[in-house]
């Protein structure tokens, strides 16, 4: 018995190792499907039993890992009318073990490499029954939060300046009792925790109600104005005679409370009728499970595989046997020790999943293996006006990607977190992280350049009327849209309503002439001068984000203007085509251009100084490092790049909020668009040692460690700058390290924008992000997208993907929420 040998030196996992129990890290088989998920017993990875895609065959077969444990997962028989139990004060989460039952067997493949070899036996064995152990009670890589239940409690204290009983906070400074800031979700407050951090400066509180024996608890910082850990909770609390050990939590975090509130923000499932859509499955519908504030990530992903190029370049065909020479070509090959750390697999695998259909299926009930049937109750926080007892259809599961969620949001400041985000943003981010991959990997075919376009900025002097012409790369086409309120009529007018703004408004204020103050660098003196923006090339895909801002009170809310698209869903660009220099026309002589500044908008436009410049002496100058999540945040209101960086700069380079306050502050400093001043490195002063953590997490991509140390000091110590540094710098072996600032600014090659000039340009609306909800940091996303052979006169209709949840959209429900979008994907014909 050969595997008695292969046991000996295996161990149980540690607690920082995942252990991928309860899905293939290939594909999104999982131990609830037929034959369940084999873990491997040397390195935890999951791998599906599925005669076609093998994936724990060609796992065992890549690394020699000579066994593997097979997990099922049943559920338990429930009947309908069987509650879960009640607990008074305490909130109880039902468990797994109340639900399902679960059956494991060892696989060896020492004897047989291609299927392997069951030994239920071998359970009676101490080595194996100690693995098992280790494997069922490890915390699963893939396990989520769920909302839990609650019972309200009735709590003696109360804050100091009012009777409210609950949202309470806690100063960890002098133990005053304070009642928090109004909650989502009609969570009371009257602000008075903040009102005492305003008169004592005791920063720090925790909310009570929130804190468990483990430790955890909402912690805020009013100085810092953001949520904290304190891994001292136990003995700050102890201050107060508060023993943490006999602490139950009785209230939801701030975290599930927004986590709630974004779930309320649900789309309508009904038309015009009442009725509602007609739940869709099927290869290419499968929906996303929300894993917490991930409908942005969702909506975006299932746009960008409905669109030709990522479908032909992770999943070919429907045909699996096709399937398999691409993907699972890949996970032979492929370099990574598993496949839960390789980008490139999850996109294989998420690709299969969405589009291959065999995930789409209704979901299936509790107590049996069959789909549910249709429910007598009415959706939650569904419309108000649907009946009640209006039977409900029967929605997917989805499925869950949290592998390729946890990827791409790696090492970034906003997208690692479970907060919401903007789609618009992490659409950009997710081009940016593909496209280094492709890059690094040296791949021909990336479906990321049907995006890519030039955009041509035309800049002339009203006196010397030279001209100055730069073309720009771009993805995303970013459109002001005018704010024009509609005048309220009566009381009936409370929401503020804005008047319908036609598409080609919005084109056209993107490429209108602009009256700009300049210094002309041919005359030598400041004048007016006239910039103009036009398409160098038109892409493939035009995405086009609609920007629908205004602050209120610093905070950035989108608003619902209607944008109104010709009624067929046609565009065409013809008219916006720049043509470069034209004969006649004499050019600005080349040099460094000046800032300038707009005389007619309210913020101004700025040519931002490059990262690495020349000073006249002949050294180099570096520019700061600046805080990505918040430069991020000030561009997408609008501001200037140049005005965003100084902003940050002179309020510590932390806090987007504080450094917007800066800039309304600051917004008539006459020179508030000058360059930043640089400090010259003279090519011999050492930037400061890159962090170890930074060096760690360019090194797990592949690079070397000289060449990681090497890029983090040629950009400040920024991560993400010093990747597209080493993308930049392919041939730079790191092996003479420079100072910060000293890398030779003329090695590297400008790219040439894609996109083509052939006309016409005529585009067809693909897809339409929408979202609803008053601010960029609350609310739910969904996404429309036009699908051919639904039974449509035409050919096509249009799909609602709301997370997991995929229907039929009607075309009346569809002119309502295409005015009202986000991002609009447009195909050329």
């Amino acid at each position: 018995m050969s595997w008695i040998k292969a046991i000996v030196p295996l161990s149980s996992p540690r607690l920082s190792q995942a252990v991928h129990r309860e899905e293939c890290t290939q594909c999104f088989d999982s131990q609830d499907g037929q034959g369940g998920v084999d873990v491997c017993l040397t390195c935890f990875n999951g791998g599906c039993v599925d005669q076609k895609r093998r994936h724990a065959t060609i796992h065992a077969k890549k690394f020699g890992h000579p066994l593997s444990l097979n997990i099922q997962r049943h559920a338990k028989p429930r009947r309908d009318d069987q509650e879960p139990p009640l607990k008074r004060i305490a909130i109880l989460e039902e468990r797994e073990e109340d639900k399902y039952t679960w059956s494991t067997t060892l696989r060896s493949w020492i004897d047989d490499t291609e299927n392997g070899v069951l030994i239920p036996e071998a359970s009676e064995n101490i080595k194996v029954k100690s693995l098992i152990d280790g494997i069922m009670s490890s915390m699963s890589s893939a396990r989520q939060s769920e909302v839990k239940a609650w019972e309200e409690e009735i709590v003696a204290s109360h804050c100091l300046l009012c009777e409210l009983t609950e949202n309470l906070w806690l100063c960890l400074t002098c133990g005053s009792l304070g009642c928090g800031r109004q909650q989502f979700g009609g969570l009371g407050g009257h602000g008075h925790g903040l009102k005492h951090w305003e008169e004592t400066s005791h920063p720090v509180a925790v909310k009570l109600g929130t804190i468990t024996a483990e430790g955890n608890a909402d912690i805020y910082c009013y100085a810092c104005n953001d949520s904290k850990l304190d891994p001292e909770i136990a003995l700050h609390l102890s201050a107060f005679g508060i023993n943490i050990q006999s602490q139950v939590k009785t209230e939801k975090t701030i975290t599930e409370l927004q986590i709630e509130q974004n779930l309320k923000f649900d789309f309508s499932m009904t038309g015009e009728d009442g009725k509602f859509f007609e739940p869709l499955f099927g290869p290419g519908l499968t929906g996303l499970s929300n894993l917490g504030n991930s409908c942005y990530m969702a909506s975006t992903v299932q746009t960008l595989f409905s669109l030709p190029s990522f479908r032909s370049r992770y999943y070919i065909t429907s045909d699996s046997s096709t399937l398999d020479s691409a993907a699972q070509q890949h996970f032979q090959n492929c370099a990574y020790d598993s496949p839960a750390d390789c980008l490139e697999c999850q996109l294989y695998k998420l690709a299969d999943g969405l589009l291959s259909g065999r995930y789409s299926h209704p979901r299936k009930s509790p107590s049996s293996a069959l789909p549910a049937q249709i429910s007598e109750a009415p959706i939650p926080n569904s419309d108000a006006s649907i009946p009640a007892g209006a039977l409900q259809p029967v929605f997917q599961e989805g499925i869950k990607p949290a592998m390729f969620k946890a990827l791409i949001g790696k090492g970034h400041s906003e997208f690692s977190t479970m907060r919401q985000q903007d789609s618009e943003e992490f659409l950009t981010h997710l081009i940016k992280v593909l496209r280094q991959g492709y890059k690094k990997r040296g791949h021909a075919q990336d479906p990321t350049e049907v995006f890519n376009y030039g955009m041509e900025q035309r800049l002339q002097c009203g006196d010397c009327k030279r001209v100055s012409y730069r073309v720009d790369e771009h993805d995303v086409v970013s459109v002001a849209v005018p704010a024009r309120e509609k005048k309220a009529v009566g009381e009936e007018a409370a929401n503020v309503q804005y008047e319908d703004v036609l598409f080609e408004e919005c084109l056209n204020l993107l490429t209108a002439t602009e009256a700009l103050e300049w210094r002309c660098p041919a005359c030598s003196k400041n004048v007016i001068a006239n910039k103009k923006s036009s398409f160098a090339t038109f892409p493939q895909v035009l995405v086009v984000h609609a920007k629908k801002f205004q602050l209120v009170n610093w905070v950035p809310q989108k608003l619902a203007i209607p944008v109104q698209l010709p009624s067929s869903g046609n565009i065409t660009l013809d008219k916006y085509l720049g043509h470069g220099i034209q004969p006649g026309e004499e050019p600005l002589p080349k040099g460094e251009q000046k800032a300038y500044r707009s005389s007619h908008r309210k913020y101004a436009s700025t040519e931002p100084p490059p990262m690495h410049a020349e000073s006249s002496s002949g050294a180099t100058t570096n520019q700061p490092t600046y805080n990505e999540g918040a430069l991020s945040m000030l561009e997408s209101m609008g501001f200037p790049l140049i005005r965003c960086q100084k902003a940050l700069l002179a309020t510590g380079n932390q806090d987007g909020e504080a450094a917007m306050e800066w800039l309304f502050a600051h917004m008539d400093d006459p020179d508030i668009d000058d360059p930043i001043p640089v400090q010259s490195s003279g090519g011999g002063a050492s930037g400061p040692e890159p962090a170890p953590e930074s060096i760690a997490l360019i090194a797990d991509m592949g690079f070397t460690e000289k060449q990681a140390r090497k890029a983090l000091r040629e950009t400040g110590g920024s991560t993400e700058r010093a990747i597209d540094w080493l993308f930049s710098h392919p041939d730079d072996t790191g092996e003479d390290s420079t100072p910060l600032g000293g890398a030779d600014v003329t090695s590297s090659t400008k790219n040439v924008p894609g996109g083509t000039v052939d006309l016409p340009a005529n585009y067809r609306l693909k897809a339409f992000i929408s979202h609803k909800g008053p601010s960029v940091h609350s609310g739910h996303y969904v996404a429309h997208i036009r699908e051919p052979g639904l039974g449509a006169a035409d050919g096509d209709s249009w799909v609602l993907f709301n997370d997991e949840k995929v229907v039929k959209a009607d075309e009346e429900s569809v002119k309502s929420l295409m005015p009202l979008a986000y991002l609009y994907f447009f195909e050329r014909l």
